[in-house]
């Protein structure tokens, strides 16, 4: 018993002593994984671990204020600022930081790509007209209730995939050039080319190398290229007052814009040229389907556009410009950061008149009920010139001008409204609702260290309206910006505004 007892403690000792000069032993460890440079796609991109994707994250933290406009970045042009009194807002500050995520993963057919750009905006130091109300407890304003957070705003600029050729989601449209609205500056508010806010899309690029593209596109037309389909029929004296030429009769959605650009991008510069189909697609004559609706027309736009790199007067300078002509389109001039009715007042010379005023509005087309769309015509160009005075110092000058131009048909309809809602004192005679709209500015850029500019942009716009000299109207009491029922001259008007920003991007 005593051997049997002997031999087991034994064991027991041998095991224990092999266990523990096992844990002893060195343990081959799990490999690590590194977070690579991604080096084919350029600089920022890193694979992610265990993967053969690349990833770049970017953006950008922005301060600024803009002085003498109630948008920030356009002219005091309707609403409360062209009010020009004392619920117009003298400044309007904003702070922004924007996320970018770009990944790509090489594949048999060509690279492909997701891109995510988004936006959170906190909008200060405005009211929105008499009465408003404090959010959160401050006096915040912010452009996009729908989308509010915490008194700010969340926004998704772009979201898209790219593969073989095609890009799916919502990307800047094919139709604007690189540059869109912003030849050389901030302000959203110049027309004469495609704008730079992205938009749903389905697209086909074709590369046929030495830098020259064509792509061909459907894109929504909803949020972004449509301005007013207008029933005069239903114009009323509140709206007349504002720009807006009848009721707003836009039908649902049947055909997204048709797209189609070809693009030669080289060391000189670049040349593109695009054109747009758009269908203008109008609900009811009345309140009911009974009451029938004027029938579906197309409308289009084409546009030129032109950049001129490097050329003698500094290295780096540019010159940017594009024009285009529209009809029954024209959001493909006025791009959708622009107003579509425009009401600025001003002072008067005119013994008869309490004020001035100058009154336009923009669309895509006019009808009475039972008759048929008249399209409207517009056509303008844009241009900026940069100069570089060293790699610290940037400067420029822009411009812009446009024209709206309706039928004598159209005419018609909304000068018969005028006489008669708004009592214009020269009749049908001295009616005319076309208009010009110009901006021109200069903007200065200090670049102290990399990726960090503070910058400052003066911007001024003219209203040329076409009503005879002297015409008056009469106009009803409009409580939100606080005018009263009074007779108004009919007058060219115009607006300064200053942009003040801080940038540093990453």
């Amino acid at each position: 018993m005593k051997l049997t007892k002997s031999l087991m403690l034994g064991s027991a000792a041998i095991f224990a002593g092999a266990g523990v000069q096992a844990t002893d032993l060195p343990v081959k460890a799990k490999a690590v994984e590194y977070v690579r440079v991604c080096s084919p796609y350029g600089a920022g991109f890193y694979y992610i671990p265990g993967s053969d994707t690349c990833i770049k994250l970017g953006g950008y933290l922005r301060a600024q204020v803009g002085l003498g406009t109630n948008a920030l970045y356009d002219a005091a042009n309707s609403g409360v600022a062209g009010a020009k009194n004392r619920l117009r807002n003298y400044y309007t500050a904003q702070s922004r930081g924007d996320l970018t995520i770009d990944t790509r993963t090489a594949t048999e057919y060509g690279v492909l790509r997701t891109y995510f750009d988004a936006v959170f905006s906190w909008t200060t130091g405005g009211y929105s007209g008499a009465g408003t109300s404090p959010v959160n407890g401050s006096t915040a304003y912010t452009s996009s209730t729908a989308s509010q957070v915490a008194g700010g705003s969340l926004g998704v600029y772009y979201a898209f995939i790219q593969f073989a050729g095609f890009t799916l989601g919502k990307a800047q449209s094919q139709f604007s050039s690189p540059w869109a609205n912003y030849p050389g500056n901030y302000i959203d508010g110049l027309p004469g080319g495609g704008g730079w806010d992205p938009v749903n899309q389905f697209t086909y690029t074709a590369d046929f190398g030495q830098g020259i593209t064509a792509s061909f596109s459907a894109q929504d037309q909803v949020a972004e290229y449509t301005t007013n389909i207008w029933n005069v029929s239903s114009a009323t004296a509140a709206g007349l007052a504002s720009g807006a030429y009848g009721g707003n009769d836009i039908g649902g959605s049947r055909v997204p814009d048709l797209i189609a650009m070809l693009r030669v991008n080289q060391a000189w510069g670049l040349f593109q040229a695009s054109v747009a189909a758009h269908e203008n697609h109008a609900a009811y004559f009345g309140a009911d389907e009974t009451t029938g609706h004027p029938k579906d027309k197309w409308g289009w736009a084409g546009q030129l556009a032109l950049s001129i790199k490097n050329i003698p007067t500094g290295q780096g300078d540019t010159i940017n410009m594009s024009s285009v002509y529209a009809n029954g389109a024209s959001r493909y001039n006025f791009n959708d950061y622009m107003s579509t009715t425009f009401a600025m007042y001003g002072g008067t010379g005119s013994a008869r008149a309490y004020q001035s005023i100058g009154l336009a509005g923009l669309s895509d087309s006019v009808f009475v009920t039972g008759t048929g769309q008249q399209l409207t015509t517009t056509y303008g160009f844009q241009g900026a010139y940069t100069h570089n005075w060293d790699p610290y110092w940037n400067s420029g000058i822009y411009g812009a001008w446009a024209a709206v131009r309706y039928n004598n048909t159209a005419k018609g309809y909304i000068c018969g409204a005028f006489v008669a809602t708004l009592a214009l004192s020269s009749g049908v005679a001295g009616c005319n609702p076309d208009f010009n709209y110009s901006v021109i500015g200069t903007f200065t850029r200090w670049t102290p260290v990399k990726n960090l500019t503070f910058s400052a942009d003066l911007a001024y716009m003219m209203l040329d309206q076409k009503y005879a000299s002297g015409n008056t109207v009469t106009l009803p009491l409009q409580s939100g910006i606080a005018k009263p029922s009074a007779v108004y001259e009919l007058k060219d008007q115009n607006s300064f505004t200053l942009l003040l920003r801080a940038q540093r991007n990453w």
